[in-house]
């Protein structure tokens, strides 16, 4: 008897196991979904001490041929072996636009801009934010990917801004003739202040020089209770590339010499003090640490040491 039932059991159980299976056999099967094309969130959110602080991913596109830009004095062997070491391609590179928006509680200062305004505007708006909060615009440098959401075909993005930059950096641009500096930046001059290295845009966040990639070009600290953050811009423009090989040369780098001191120099006291940096270029949410090897350095990207907030 007992045989027997442990054999209708089976049974029941196997014949229960096909019905979801022969009823979708016998269904008209739905629609394939539409494919809805990559994408990724265009904000990284997270606590620095009272500092809140917003990565905003304002643009990315693909550039062919990153060799003709990164390691300029590498030889195409070295330049493809450590490039398939690290699993990306060599014809092809993808790079990121990450301005920062930092909320103290009291103001609203957003650095750099972006290459247009339509890309600042959208990142800040899915972030919660519209252009007209802003209360202080840094700009590290005057490359057209930082200034560029300055101003459009509608006038002025930041309309109730004031503006804060490096003093080298726009005396340096200012004799240039360059048109993306004369066309956006000194417009705004009468509303603009002026920083040396040590400068302070408002307590807790302070300019550090980081000349070579342009004439001036700043880095900022920012310390809120206890924490620290380094918002680093272009002082290294690549992962790979730039922190595994700080010496190679760019070719966005003005002082090529001078870059490459900077770029050790940083990423020195980086590792040294194990501070996280938001890069401009890093892969987005582009946050994360320098991990000194060899005669390089090794990008470790930030997971969840941020949302730790108590820690």
């Amino acid at each position: 008897m007992a045989s027997e039932i442990s054999l209708n059991r089976r049974q029941a159980l196997l014949s229960g196991a096909a019905l979801p299976l022969a009823g979708a056999m016998g269904t008209a099967a739905h629609a394939a979904a539409p494919m809805q094309g990559p994408a990724r969130t265009p904000f990284n959110r997270f606590m620095l001490g009272e500092f809140e602080v917003t990565a905003l991913l304002a643009g990315t596109r693909t550039v062919p041929d990153p060799h003709k830009i990164f390691g300029l004095n590498a030889s195409e062997e070295e330049f493809a072996e450590i490039s398939a070491a690290n699993y990306i391609p060599t014809q092809a590179a993808q790079f990121f636009f990450t301005p920062t928006l930092v909320n103290t509680g009291s103001e609203l200062i957003l650095f750099d801009t972006g290459l247009a305004p339509e890309g600042i505007t959208a990142a800040l708006a899915a972030a919660g934010h519209a252009a007209d909060q802003v209360d202080t615009v840094v700009l590290t440098h005057m490359h057209g990917d930082h200034i560029g959401g300055l101003s459009g075909a509608a006038g002025e993005t930041f309309a109730n801004a004031g503006y804060v930059t490096g003093a080298v950096e726009f005396d340096a641009w200012g004799k240039m003739g360059n048109e993306g500096f004369d066309t956006k930046v000194k417009p705004l001059a009468d509303k603009m202040s002026f920083l040396d290295d040590g400068g302070s845009v408002t307590s807790g966040i302070t300019a550090m020089a980081a000349f070579g990639h342009t004439p001036g070009h700043m880095a900022y600290m920012l310390e809120s209770g206890g924490k620290s953050l380094l918002l680093g811009a272009d002082f290294a423009n690549h992962y790979v590339w730039s922190l595994g090989h700080p010496d190679w040369e760019v070719s966005f780098d003005m002082d090529k010499s001078t870059a490459a001191a900077t770029r050790r120099r940083m990423l020195n006291m980086l590792a040294a003090d194990k501070t996280p940096f938001i890069g401009y270029h890093m892969p987005f949410p582009a946050m994360g640490f320098a991990e000194a090897r060899g005669d390089g350095f090794r990008y470790v990207p930030a997971s969840y040491q941020m949302m730790l907030s108590s820690v």
